[in-house]
């Protein structure tokens, strides 16, 4: 399929971009580490905690933060992927992420340590995370030939931050929030197809992912598929039978050790 898809390359590229573009993971560990490290090496700071808090927060290991991180990463999950527009309350990622890290610290017994105006600044490091080794001037390459867009669950006012932190070159934003919904829902593939006026029947357009969930759902909406491999982030396992069968249908496969967005530019002869 691969061969199909450089001989008649589509006219626009959308690209998922937690994950696939930045590194969600590294940033957000590092900031929660760095936070709490902050808090701890001040007595005073510590002694406005109560002693249960105290002891907990002093006794958190980087792991912890690294586990902290991804169930916050899971929640975003769970809520892009049960929401159902119509009938689910519109909530835009940087609400969910504000929310969820509420949530979050008191599930974890860590009221508290932040106060609400830090809370909600932490809440904000999604706009600020670094790209993959590979990503601008991968963008850069491929915005040389495709119009690129973003395609992600991330509002506008995120993405723009992103792009310009990670100097990410893209040359349009696109949003779930856009079309009122968010992926996988159809509404979102067709919705970025349009404004691009590509027509994914024709092969205009194309889906750049790390996951094999949002690939299979711009597929469904006749986009072609780019799947890109990054660390930790597919949540299907190899020994799956989606996964397995995954390999017929995905249009182009860069695996992690192939330079991600330079490997899918190098392919396309740029």
């Amino acid at each position: 399929m691969a061969s199909d898809l450089l001989h008649n390359p589509p006219k626009a590229l959308t690209f998922d971009v937690f994950g696939t573009v930045v590194d969600w993971r590294k940033t957000v560990t590092s900031t929660l580490i760095n936070s709490a490290a902050v808090k701890t090496s001040s007595s005073s700071r510590l002694a406005n905690l109560s002693p249960d808090v105290r002891s907990r927060l002093t006794k958190l290991t980087d792991q912890d933060w690294a586990r902290f991180a991804q169930e916050w990463r899971n929640t975003y999950k769970k809520f892009t992927k049960g929401f159902v527009p119509g009938e689910t309350e519109w909530r835009d990622i940087d609400t969910h992420h504000h929310l969820s890290l509420i949530g979050l610290l008191k599930e974890w017994h860590l009221e508290g340590v932040y106060t609400a105006d830090e809370v909600k600044e932490l809440s904000l490091i999604w706009h600020y995370l670094d790209p993959w080794a590979d990503t601008s001037a991968g963008l850069h390459k491929l915005g040389t030939k495709f119009v690129t867009s973003t395609l992600s669950n991330g509002n506008q006012s995120l993405l723009k931050d992103l792009n310009e932190h990670g100097n990410l070159g893209f040359r349009k934003l696109q949003s779930s929030a856009d079309f009122g919904a968010y992926k996988p829902h159809p509404t979102v593939y067709l919705g970025a197809a349009k404004v691009l006026d590509a027509e994914p029947a024709k092969g205009e357009i194309a889906m750049v992912a790390c996951h094999l969930n949002d690939l299979h759902a711009a597929r469904g909406q006749g986009f072609k598929t780019i799947y890109v491999e990054r660390a930790d982030e597919e949540d299907w396992s190899p020994e799956q039978k989606e996964y397995k069968e995954a390999k017929s249908w995905v249009d182009m496969w860069v695996k992690l050790d192939e330079d991600g967005f330079l490997e899918v530019a190098r392919r396309f002869g740029l």
